[in-house]
């Protein structure tokens, strides 16, 4: 059991928020942690900082081995790989390696770390672009792996088949779950449950006490109110009057002292915060929006070609109305193509002729616009603003972050921010290229449960297969040129 990093009084601010405020970190080589936390927690930073590419104001980090990184795909630097036998697996061109698709350069991004004879991979969203096999091939590439991982990934199903521990970073703190992901989700719930449990019983016993709070108060006044009355009935019968004081002064006094000790007890009791609400969105359609055709969408031997290359041949499909679909394949069978076919309405495509159609990109996190959240939210929107705001919240934003403007909003807020708009859109069919991209793990599941109860039709590429189990009532796959139904 080696020590491989050994981090202390790690702490990073930014826009005078607390991003990390770690006392102590350590890594062995035996670590194979998945690190979750909400979009803007700080994951990123924290991998960059343990590496030390990224400086820190204070603390002191220890490095006793040497660590691949993955970054995001933004960051992919292309340099000369050692193992080309990987390359082939991975499917990668070394003479086209300047004209790459997403999941090409993460498919080299993975390459380039595994290559290295290093002690450990730190990666950061490294399923995101792969397809079905690249996923599987880089799981099995890190199962295989002697040393340690430290894995930023919204995809729960890798997660559960690589990593054995789980970091959830929440307010610059590390707390630590062994197991996979959905042993840290049980964990979770478990906390969530004794959290309610506790909230429920300090609630019953704070209630109990006020109210007995006031009956004592009010016993106590209406005593008060009957001494008053009987001091002027009887103020002329001295003796008479001064024992019936002292008997009820004495009352009086033991009533006021047991409400106060009850306020102590309260007190006492300390603040049990109430568990996070479990919220669940409702979406409505208008009237005018309503489509009858049972296939909205349709294709009838349409052929497509790229560059020369043939993407469709002869290619038909009927996609059935108010569906949750899923288009899968291998990086560059034509998905992303195939959109763009339906979005353009090219030869052989048929679009029922009351479809409004909303779409959102694979890479539309690249944007920046000067304009605030909720103004952002209410264009081409027939919601009000508190339902809006649900929406947001669901996806985790909180109400200060509605008070921002777009340019100050991470790139993981920025897609979320445009899958709700969407999903809010005055759209009957929505097209969605890998939207659970770049996506933090409560928002992953967040987005499931709207896409599930959208009342419109939903199309989407992804190759999450969590997210494909839980929201999809029918699968394509597009395979030798052709679009098959597979589920």
């Amino acid at each position: 059991m080696n020590l491989l990093i050994k981090a202390k009084d790690i702490y990073v601010e930014y826009m005078g928020r607390d991003i990390l405020d770690i006392d102590e970190l350590e890594l062995y080589d035996y670590d194979r942690i998945g690190l979750v936390g909400a979009n803007g927690a700080g994951k990123s930073t924290l991998l960059k900082v343990l590496l030390g590419e990224t400086p820190i104001p204070q603390g002191k980090i220890v490095r006793e081995a040497n660590f691949a990184y993955i970054p995001q795909l933004d960051d992919v630097v292309v340099h000369e790989i050692k193992d080309h036998a990987l390359m082939g697996k991975l499917g990668i061109d070394r003479i086209h390696v300047e004209n790459l698709s997403g999941g090409e350069e993460t498919r080299l991004k993975i390459a380039q770390a595994l290559s290295n004879e290093v002690h450990g991979i730190f990666a950061d969203e490294p399923t995101c672009h792969l397809d079905r096999d690249g996923i599987y091939f880089l799981i099995n590439q890190l199962k295989n792996f002697s040393g340690a991982l430290l894995i930023i990934s919204h995809d729960r199903y890798f997660l559960d088949q690589v990593v054995d521990k789980i970091w959830e970073l929440k307010d610059g703190k590390i707390t630590e779950y062994w197991g996979g992901y959905s042993e840290y989700l049980a964990q979770k719930e478990e906390e969530r449950q004794t959290q309610a449990a506790q909230y429920k019983q300090f609630t019953a016993e704070r209630d109990r006490l006020e109210k007995a709070i006031t009956e004592k108060q009010n016993q106590a006044r209406k005593m008060d109110q009957k001494a008053k009355g009987a001091s002027r009935k009887n103020s002329s019968e001295s003796g008479g009057r001064l024992g019936h004081q002292k008997t009820t002064g004495s009352k009086q006094k033991k009533l006021h002292n047991a409400a106060k000790n009850m306020e102590h007890r309260i007190e006492a009791l300390g603040d049990v915060k109430s568990p996070e609400a479990v919220r669940s969105v409702q979406f409505r359609q208008s009237k005018a929006l309503e489509l009858h055709n049972p296939f909205p969408v349709t294709g009838k031997e349409i052929c497509k070609q790229l560059g020369g290359k043939v993407i469709f041949e002869h290619a038909s499909f009927q996609f059935p109305l108010g569906a949750k679909i899923a288009v899968t394949g291998a990086n560059g069978t034509g998905k992303t193509t195939l959109f763009k076919m339906i979005l353009d309405r090219e030869d052989g495509i048929s679009i029922s002729p009351k479809a409004e159609i909303g779409c959102f990109a694979q890479k539309g996190y690249k944007f920046d616009r000067n304009q605030g959240v909720m103004e952002f939210m209410l264009e081409y929107c027939d919601y009000q603003v508190p339902e809006i705001r649900a929406v947001l919240a669901s996806m985790g934003f909180s109400h200060h972050d509605v008070r921002k403007e777009l340019s100050v909003l991470s790139g993981g807020e920025m897609i979320k921010l445009q899958l709700a708009k969407m999903l809010l859109g005055r759209y009957n069919i929505l097209l969605m290229d890998e939207p659970s991209n770049f996506l933090d793990l409560p928002a992953v599941e967040a987005l499931e449960n709207m896409m599930r109860n959208y009342a419109g039709t939903i199309i989407f590429i992804s190759h999450d297969v969590r997210l494909l189990e839980n929201v999809a009532d029918a699968v394509y796959e597009i395979e030798d040129k052709k679009i098959v139904r597979k589920a």
